[in-house]
């Protein structure tokens, strides 16, 4: 069975535990520089409001959403979600946060081109994300009767646009935490040694998308492993 291969481990072991590590970085930064009060005293979602109005952002609303670390920017809606636990916080984390989703807004608002795509992408992956595999296993299946592995190939086409998905939002990402990171030195809202400590807090986030980058490609190539393994059985 293709589920449990022990050659699945050599393609997907090493994102597996990069992913554990990037998760162990997020919630270790973020549990330290949420216990660093900002310099001015603001909360996240008073951040949130001096940043969107000095981008000249002033339609985008602020809303509170239940949930940690379940903040984003919904650029259908225009509207910047913030979890209670950085709306409320007067920490370096929250400001480091919100500045990166407002980050996003400005992306949205200038049509910052990986996020257009990202967008894009978004109908095509929340399909191929999970029925690409199960047409790249029955795929697999039927070719040991038939021989050919055209519908295993249609699923790792499916499967392979989620790789995609996760290579364009990098750019998505790295960008927004750049555009945070100046936010905050043009208006000052944190001080120098502040700075260093949203940084840590950003640069932690952004591993994780490594990681999902990584993950992906490793089950694909996994997949694309046994197909041509299966072809020169053939």
């Amino acid at each position: 069975m293709v589920f449990w291969d022990p050659r699945y481990l050599i393609f997907a072991l090493p994102a597996l535990l990069l992913a554990f590590y990037a998760q162990w970085r997020v919630r270790s930064a973020y549990s330290r520089y949420s216990r660093e009060p900002n310099t001015r005293g603001l909360s996240g979602a008073e951040a949130a409001r001096i940043l969107l109005r000095s981008a000249g952002l002033d339609h985008v609303q602020i809303e509170q959403v239940p949930g940690q670390l379940s903040d984003h920017y919904d650029p259908g809606k225009d509207i910047l979600r913030l979890s209670q636990g950085v709306s409320q916080s007067r920490s370096v984390a929250a400001i480091g946060i919100v500045a990166h989703e407002v980050g996003h807004a400005m992306q949205d608002a200038t049509n910052y081109g990986p996020l257009r795509v990202r967008s894009g992408l978004v109908p095509m992956v929340s399909i191929g994300s999970w029925l690409g595999p199960i047409i790249f296993l029955v795929g697999l299946l039927l070719a040991g009767a038939s021989g050919s592995t055209t519908i295993a190939w249609v699923g790792v086409f499916l499967f392979a646009g989620t790789a995609v998905f996760s290579l364009v939002t990098l750019p998505v990402e790295f960008n927004a935490s750049s555009r945070a990171l100046q936010l905050l030195r043009s208006y000052q809202l944190v001080d120098g040694r502040e700075i260093t400590q949203a940084k840590a807090v950003l640069d932690a986030a952004a591993l994780t998308y490594v990681a999902a980058l990584a993950q992906s490609l490793s089950t694909l190539l996994y997949y694309v492993f046994l197909l041509t393994g299966f072809s020169r059985r053939d």
